[in-house]
């Protein structure tokens, strides 16, 4: 009887183990690990995976031979040297967008840290000096064959999270980014909910489209903007609502909300948090708000380790977006 009782218990801390280890909430690397490397390049994507972040975000455009490349913009101007290289091809509104170029095209310019076209300045000054090194575009497959690769290596199952990137604007140009994605999401074996796979979107129509006219079967996110802006209510205002979560339910499996709509602080540094997860979990909806930032923390925030405190104690998150995998992965797995 001892025996069985100290079996019994010894099984009992393997299950709280396991039940801790399952509830930690997921790091997902923003465009990798871009608060130190310039962002969506293969260097950042493998010091974010070496960091240990648990998903790695990849976002989507197309390129002038229909190749998903990974770039967070449809306009290139703002993280290339596109300007120098080809002057001659930016469009009327004097932007350049990476669909008037060939992969080829695309692999000839030097990526770097991320700046205003306009005024050259830098958006984050302490990153990565500007124009240092070697940095390239890469395909979406690259990518997908750099994780996988790390997968195989090192033995661990780190997951990609896609987003596709103004796919209404595609289709406008006649293009069509998400069945493009789609094929090759299902060629790198992701097809279904139990993959290590999140696609999300900003436009609920087109998450719509993608879960009942293309028969995607995997996991949905749908990507908000914030409820109110100076000019007040959003397009998104509606989807705050428990009405407009449950709507949202029927077609996607989580919600992707700025930070502010999850925690603010108020004048004297408290934290005041929200419902949202609350009311998000209760329409069976994941909550991963973005964007952890070292470097832009919302508005009287103290610190990050404040922040992290704040979403993975009292507000409850399911994941985050980060900049900085390193430190989000110490807050996020450290937690008892």
């Amino acid at each position: 009887m001892m025996r069985l009782r100290a079996v019994l218990f010894v099984l009992s801390l393997a299950l709280l183990s396991t039940a801790g280890a399952a509830a930690a909430p997921l790091v997902i690397a923003h465009r990798g690990a871009s608060g130190y490397l310039p962002e969506h390049t293969l260097p950042a994507k493998a010091m974010a995976y070496a960091q240990g972040a648990d998903f790695i975000e990849q976002d989507l455009v197309l390129s002038k031979d229909d190749v998903p490349v990974v770039l967070h913009d449809v306009h290139i101007d703002g993280v290339t040297d596109v300007a120098l290289r080809f002057p001659e091809r930016k469009r009327p509104d004097g932007r350049y967008y990476a669909l008037d170029f060939t992969v080829a095209e695309l692999k000839q310019l030097k990526v770097t840290e991320r700046f205003d076209p306009r005024t050259g300045q830098r958006v984050f000054p302490r990153r990565f000096p500007a124009g240092e090194s070697s940095f390239q575009v890469s395909t979406f497959e690259e990518e997908l064959q750099l994780i996988q690769g790390l997968n195989r290596s090192t033995g661990r199952s780190v997951g990609i999270y896609p987003e596709l990137k103004e796919p209404q604007w595609h289709r406008e140009q006649g293009r069509d980014l998400s069945r493009i994605a789609l094929g090759i999401l299902a060629r790198y074996g992701y097809a279904t909910k139990a993959d290590a796979c999140f696609l999300q979107c900003f436009d609920f129509a087109e998450l719509t489209r993608v879960r009942n006219e293309l028969g995607w079967r995997g996991r949905l996110l749908m990507l908000l903007d914030e409820a109110t802006d100076a000019k007040g209510a959003t397009a998104h205002a509606g989807f705050y609502t428990p009405a407009g979560l449950l709507e949202l339910a029927k077609v996607v499996d989580g919600i992707g909300p700025p930070l502010d709509e999850i925690v603010r602080w108020d004048e004297s540094g408290q934290a005041i948090v929200s419902d949202l997860v609350r009311q998000a979990h209760a329409a069976r909806l994941l909550v991963h708000p973005y964007t952890v930032r070292i470097d832009a923390l919302p508005p009287r925030c103290p610190s990050v380790e404040v922040l992290h405190e704040a979403l993975f104690g009292p507000a409850g998150v399911d994941g985050v977006f980060s900049d900085f995998p390193d430190l989000t992965v110490a807050a996020a797995k450290g937690r008892p």
